[in-house]
């Protein structure tokens, strides 16, 4: 056999599926497609998780739109966070250009327009499902990586936790954890070192001032209620099309903290409560995360080790993770070791330290008797990639220059009045539209400290001319106590509305 016969024979041999699988495009060489020979990806290997890479411009964002829209219409839910804000097109038919059908000619792949069930959501206050979740839903573990505090730190997070559950404090929001942590280092710290033991004052306020970072990147708004549910990414719409749940993050690009607190609850959460899955024959929902390296960028050593292990273990509950970047090198070897197919786009190399990087994302691909890997990562052309994956037998696949299929859908963002139209639809919007402030820790203490106040004032009443020659009373030294957390700038506005509502009565 000849050259492309080999190439041909190993291509359709190594890409060769038994069961359902996806069809990104067509195999190239030496920069022609080559009509019989599709890459097919098994639906059986996709919680083996995925790393999809480039420069800007191209191509990426269409990979994924092909790639969400291949396992929608396997009835398999989609997750995608995104930045930029150019996905949501997805949610609309596209529109068949010249370019489009001469490039599904050349790989020998029909093209028909589609749109898909959608799910607009976000963090913040843009118009969407609002995402929230409870600090307690975290734990201290969790809570504590997140914030980056040493042993000794998290120890005392511990204790706040433990502290909370045995007085049936629920910790909901941010407030609720700071109230806390202002008691039990003034008013109630006697009573915390009794049972639990003494608490440095300079630890909780590193504690503390780790919190309000968080809340000024946004943390306010994700802590709380209605927290949202896991299983709430898993609908399947009445045609059998997986829903595509676009998290809108185009104005949390500079709360890293923000996101990365996000992801790391949203997999710990689904790795919880989703069911060991086994070998299944596909994924039960596939994440897709753009420009990860917002979130390994960021990341302390603990929180990247929390992220190793969940990427490690969620697959067996049939969930693939796909990290969306500019180049290999953003994610840490221990993550990018865990991931079974590679699209890797176009890199471009401008400076001698471009080229060195080449060099070692070259070395991350198998090798191949067809391609010089370094050179044809700097040649390939809009919506090419070079792909490798995992066979059903767990296999890698050859790498294989593709020239990706376009995606069915709109190839551009929607307009604010569908945006809207989407959201009226949507009964995710409505369910979880509403902010729930139950009585929490927050309110719970507030209403200790009221009540202890009316207790030494009543007491004071009671037998004023002893108090009058033991130097300050009961009444001034609770008052002083009470005025303390009123005077805090963190705490004010929370505590007067608790007194007004207790002056109202």
């Amino acid at each position: 056999m000849n050259k492309k016969e080999n190439f041909i024979a190993d291509i359709t041999t190594g890409y060769s599926s038994k069961g359902d699988s996806i069809i990104l495009g067509g195999a190239m060489l030496d920069g022609e497609p080559i009509a019989e020979a599709h890459v097919k990806i098994p639906l059986k290997t996709l919680n083996r998780h995925g790393l999809i890479a480039g420069a800007t411009g191209t191509g990426k964002t269409k990979t994924i739109q092909v790639f969400s829209e291949q396992l929608s219409s396997a009835g398999i839910p989609v997750l995608m966070m995104d930045i930029k804000g150019d996905f949501s097109g997805i949610a609309k038919e596209g529109k068949e250009e010249g370019f489009i059908t001469e490039r599904h000619a050349k790989i020998n792949i029909p093209y028909n327009v589609a749109a898909f069930p959608v799910e607009l959501m976000s963090l913040s206050k843009q118009n969407g499902v609002r995402l929230r979740a409870t600090v307690s839903e975290f734990g201290p573990v969790l809570f504590s990586r997140i914030l980056d505090l040493n042993d000794t730190q998290a120890g005392v997070v511990a204790v706040i936790f433990k502290y909370c559950d045995d007085k049936q404090m629920p910790l909901l929001d941010l407030k609720d954890i700071k109230k806390v942590i202002n008691y039990i280092t003034e008013e109630g710290k006697d009573e915390i070192a009794a049972s639990y033991g003494k608490i440095s004052t300079a630890t909780t306020g590193t504690i503390l001032r780790k919190i309000i970072e968080l809340e000024q990147q946004g943390g306010d708004l994700f802590f709380g209620e209605l927290s949202f549910e896991t299983d709430d990414l898993m609908r399947i719409d009445e045609n059998g099309k997986g829903y595509v749940n676009i998290i809108r993050l185009t104005d949390i690009q500079d709360k890293p903290k923000l996101f990365s607190t996000f992801m790391l609850s949203l997999l710990a959460e689904i790795y919880q409560k989703m069911p060991e899955k086994g070998d299944a024959e596909q994924p039960e929902l596939v994440i897709f995360i753009d420009e990860a390296h917002l979130i390994f960028n960021e990341a302390s050593k603990a929180l990247l080790e929390q992220i190793e292990t969940i990427v490690k273990l969620i697959r067996s509950k049939g969930v693939g993770l796909y990290f969306v970047t500019q180049n290999p090198m953003d994610v840490p070897s221990g993550v990018l070791a865990q991931l079974g197919l590679k699209i890797q786009h176009a890199l471009r190399a401008f400076t001698a330290n471009d080229r060195q990087a080449i060099k070692k994302t070259a070395d991350n691909y198998p090798t191949s008797p067809y391609y010089k890997t370094d050179e044809l990562l700097t040649s390939l052309g809009i919506g090419e990639a070079l792909v490798t994956a995992l066979n059903e037998k767990g296999i890698p696949t050859p790498l294989v220059a593709t020239m990706m299929r376009a995606p069915m859908s709109r190839m551009d963002v929607l307009s604010q009045s569908e945006i809207d139209e989407i959201n009226g639809k949507s009964k995710l919007v409505k369910k979880y539209a509403e902010e729930i402030d139950r009585e929490s820790a927050f309110e719970i203490l507030n209403k200790k400290l009221t009540e202890a106040a009316e207790a030494a004032a009543q007491q004071e009443e009671q037998a004023p001319e002893k108090s009058s020659k033991s130097g300050p009373s009961t009444t001034e030294v609770v008052t002083k106590s009470v005025l303390k957390v009123v005077t805090s700038a963190t705490f004010i506005r929370g505590v007067f509305g608790v007194l007004s509502k207790f002056l109202k009565k």
